[in-house]
């Protein structure tokens, strides 16, 4: 992926996304269901910020050849 700043922007419709600041086309979208932002107290625009982070860094040490650790089965849900 080149080179370029990325931005978070909420959308009109809640949905969180991260994409390119020269491009509206979104890279990653978060939505949180209403239940999880009752729970969240407001505060889902910060755990997107956070999960975001995360995804990026991961996604640069991926990029550089690193490994990512895992420790047993990868489990999604």
């Amino acid at each position: 992926m080149p080179t370029s700043f990325l931005e978070i922007v909420e959308l009109p419709d809640g949905r969180i996304v991260l994409r390119r600041a020269d491009d509206e086309e979104a890279l990653v979208t978060l939505e949180f269901s209403s239940d999880a932002k009752g729970f969240l107290q407001g505060q889902h625009i910060e755990v997107a910020k956070a999960m975001f982070n995360i995804g990026v860094q991961m996604a640069g040490r991926l990029a550089e050849g690193g490994d990512v650790e895992q420790d047993g089965p990868r489990v999604l849900h």
